[in-house]
């Protein structure tokens, strides 16, 4: 049987936190990319590159599967399924006696975690795979963004921030898009948020429709949710001092927020992204707070006019050492669903969603 490093849960407690895939910020990492090796047939070196594969049946996604796990497995890489437990299950029986010597852990992507866990447990893989073998990582993954659209938009931003926090990492990955089970806006996006495609022979090819995660990102549209337009449960517009927001906005999670230890983790991500906005934004400094149909939603606003990162908070931004500080996004995208930065001509807006347990 497959191999699992444990149960699935969607976030890991902060101070087990190992450190990321990469040391530093991702803004530090932008200009390493994967590097994509071309051949006279277009073809890419397999030791390398982030592909996408759409399929529509189970012939299909086995014919991707199986030819790239079965290189893997004779060249010594580790390899790794990232699945839904039923493609598992079908690609364990295609395999055989071989599936022994492939690893399951849906921790890796969104499947099983938020992003800068998914991002900290291929980091180890990482790290086993250059330490033994051939030393190289091979993972083949199936994309599940789950059914808000919000969710959507964060897979779409994890595949396309991966291709730059990749780097020049000894890793290969395939995504496979069932059309059976995703919407067609997510299946689309596979082009754009993959460097290579997986053809109908099985070849993966340079994607002329790739593009770079710095121009992709901020190019996703950020609608307003629809409890936005109504009337928030807390509102400030000009907040005094730190310490009075923190504990306003502690006291606002505690009347809408039933789960003590989720109470406290957004409360601990809200009060960082404040923190942010007082020592790196402009004030005023605003908040608002919205309650409804099992979800929350946090913004808070500074007038700081000069953000230009959308790589912020997939790792922590000092690197390993989170004495140096540097986390407020990073914790923001470990303990809520979603984190929208929302940049305009009056200043920056982080948009904090999640639901309620």
């Amino acid at each position: 049987m497959f191999q699992n490093e444990g149960p699935i849960d969607r976030t890991e407690p902060v101070r087990k936190h190992h450190g990321g895939l990469v040391e530093g910020s991702a803004t530090e990492r932008s200009s390493r990319v994967v590097p994509r090796q071309r051949t006279s047939d277009r073809t890419v070196s397999v030791s390398h590159g982030h592909a996408a594969g759409v399929v529509a049946n189970d012939s299909e996604l086995l014919g991707v599967a199986l030819p790239f796990l079965d290189a893997g497995l004779r060249e010594g890489d580790l390899v790794a399924l990232n699945c839904p437990p039923d493609t598992v299950s079908l690609i364990c029986r295609e395999l055989g006696d071989r599936a022994k010597d492939v690893e399951s852990e849906p921790r890796m992507s969104l499947l099983g975690s938020r992003a800068p866990d998914a991002l900290t447990m291929f980091g180890r893989f990482l790290e086993r795979a250059t330490a033994s073998g051939s030393g190289r990582l091979r993972v083949l993954s199936e994309v599940d963004f789950g059914r808000d659209p919000a969710d959507w938009r964060e897979g779409q931003r994890f595949e396309s921030v991966y291709n730059r926090l990749l780097g020049d990492a000894p890793a290969t990955a395939i995504c496979l898009y069932d059309t059976r089970r995703l919407p067609g806006s997510v299946v689309a996006s596979a082009a754009a948020t993959h460097p290579l495609l997986v053809d109908g022979a099985g070849r993966r090819v340079p994607n002329a429709d790739y593009q770079d995660p710095g121009t992709y990102i901020p190019s996703l549209p950020l609608p307003r949710e629809p409890i936005e337009d109504g009337e928030p449960v807390f509102a400030v517009d000009d907040a005094p001092a730190l310490a009075g927001l923190r504990h306003q906005l502690g006291a606002t999670l505690a009347s809408v927020v039933s789960d003590r230890d989720q109470q406290e983790d957004l409360h601990l991500a809200a009060s960082e992204i404040a923190a942010n906005a007082f020592r790196h934004g402009t004030r005023p400094v605003s908040a608002r707070v919205w309650s409804g149909g099992g979800r929350i939603i946090c913004v808070i606003s500074d007038r700081g006019t000069s953000y230009a990162d959308p790589f912020s908070g997939f790792v922590p931004a000092h690197g390993l050492d989170l004495s140096h500080g540097g986390m407020g996004l990073w914790l923001a995208r470990k303990l809520w669903d979603h984190v929208d930065l929302i940049p305009g001509p009056r200043g920056l807006s982080v948009r904090l969603s999640t639901r309620l347990r």
